[in-house]
């Protein structure tokens, strides 16, 4: 197993207006066509920025870029980017992407972070 670490920059002004998108429409896409494991979801704050970052789960570094690239060319997802941008103005700013490969003594090593957190 790996993870991924995604920390997306957000704005105050439209912080609820991502929120929802990524709720309701983002994560349902995600999750139901392309297979991404959800494993948890925060707000930040660091200084003066307001960040969101989640943590997904793969079983391996080629199903996580093919999830990603089948995700990003998807036409519903588009359409709703489009329209959320056209209302709300620009909802991400700086994104940061990361992938988590354990170590060789980390107690996440070989599992799922879903049995751990169980």
């Amino acid at each position: 197993m790996i993870q991924q670490l995604r920390i997306y920059e957000i704005f105050e002004n439209n912080k609820a207006a991502f929120h929802a998108r990524f709720r309701d429409h983002a994560a349902r896409i995600m999750q139901t066509r392309y297979g991404f494991r959800i494993v948890a979801m925060w707000e930040t704050k660091f200084g003066d920025r307001t960040g969101f970052a989640y943590l997904l789960e793969w079983p391996d570094e080629a199903t996580k870029t093919a999830a990603w690239s089948a995700f990003m060319a998807d036409t519903e997802w588009s359409d709703i980017k489009r329209v959320t941008h056209a209302e709300h103005g620009s909802m991400v700013g700086q994104i940061e992407d990361r992938l988590l490969v354990p170590t060789d003594y980390s107690p996440a090593k070989g599992r799922s972070l879903f049995a751990i957190s169980a």
